[in-house]
């Protein structure tokens, strides 16, 4: 990084231009008679002399370093230090085949459920760049997107390519919650949490939503369950014996109880979300909750550039001086 020093000396060189344009029109004197008056006439009418340019410009080439000069530049070599927060985080989201329903907005437009959820968490991911992220998808089945990792771009990336319909229907809320809490397991970590999402009943897995929180429980793992979706009916699109997609209002449910059970049994927090608004407030508190504070160690040191412009600088002053004497001397008056 290149800085100024005195920023406000850089001023002066807005002037240079107006010398310039200055020193090009303005002729000196004459010294020297005519006995023809349109002689005179054509000298006046010609610009300066090639070597009073090149004087005129080595002159504003001097100013110039010069004034680079005395504003100080220095270049910075800096550097930071962050401790890792000491939370580890997974993230839990149901992609079964209800998170297809259109009852949210992404950009002001209608948008199924996923998509908005994909979008509010990954800028939950980029508000905790210092904890180490996971995240499980599930349906039918839980699997595993990405392990925990401070490697966000990696994450986010993995986040993108999660796709409604790649494991089998289904919603595995017990199965889900116990693989996110086994990553978890075996870590060091301060704090350990799990975000829950789904739109749905536990209707598939091998382990009871219950069973899944006494064993977050016991390993001291703090749950944060949400609740998506619209309450009743909400439109879905689907497709018909001739390909053709329609949509339809279709009956939605979401297990409120046991996301509740859950997480006041590990110590953490319900929430509904009923459309993207306030799915985003959701992921904000739950950042606000679980936010840790962050040493920063800043190292800076900077080296004084002001030699590289003047020395230049007086070194051409030097010789335009020189050549002012000797090969563009000018004649008195001239």
């Amino acid at each position: 990084m290149i800085r100024f020093l005195n920023p406000e000396i850089l001023w002066l060189l807005a002037l240079l231009p107006l010398i310039a344009l200055w020193r090009g029109r303005k002729g000196r004197v004459a010294a020297v008679e005519y006995s023809n008056v349109e002689i005179a006439r054509t000298v006046a009418r010609e610009t300066r002399s090639r070597p009073a340019r090149w004087t005129t410009m080595l002159r504003l080439l001097v100013a110039t370093l010069l004034i680079l000069g005395l504003a100080r530049p220095q270049y910075g070599q800096g550097r930071s230090e962050v401790q890792a927060s000491g939370v580890d985080l997974m993230l839990a989201v149901d992609v079964s085949g209800s998170m297809e329903a259109l009852d949210f907005t992404l950009d002001g437009q209608p948008a199924n459920r996923l998509e908005c959820v994909k979008s509010v968490v990954s800028k939950f991911i980029e508000a905790r760049p210092n904890d180490r992220i996971g995240l499980v998808a599930f349906a039918g089945a839980p699997y595993l997107v990405s392990p925990l990792s401070l490697d966000h771009q990696w994450l986010q990336q993995n986040l993108d390519r999660v796709r409604i319909g790649l494991i089998e229907d289904g919603t595995a809320i017990g199965s889900a919650l116990a693989t996110s809490v086994n990553r978890l397991r075996d870590q060091p970590s301060k704090s350990k949490i799990v975000v829950l999402l789904t739109d749905g009943l536990n209707n598939a897995g091998k382990v009871a939503p219950q069973t899944a929180a006494e064993a977050a429980k016991a390993m001291g793992v703090k749950v944060y369950t949400i609740g998506a979706g619209a309450q009743g009916e909400a439109p879905v699109p689907v497709k018909d014996q001739f390909g053709n997609q329609r949509i339809v209002m279709a009956k939605v449910d979401v297990d409120e109880a046991a996301l509740k059970k859950i997480a006041d049994e590990t110590g953490g927090k319900f929430f509904r979300a009923t459309d993207t608004d306030s799915l985003k407030k959701i992921y904000a508190e739950i950042d606000r909750m679980e936010k840790t504070t962050h040493a920063v160690k800043k190292f800076s040191k900077y080296h004084e550039l002001f030699a590289l412009a003047v020395v230049p600088g007086l070194m051409l002053l030097g010789l335009t001086l020189g050549l002012e004497q000797t090969r563009f001397r000018r004649l008195p008056g001239v």
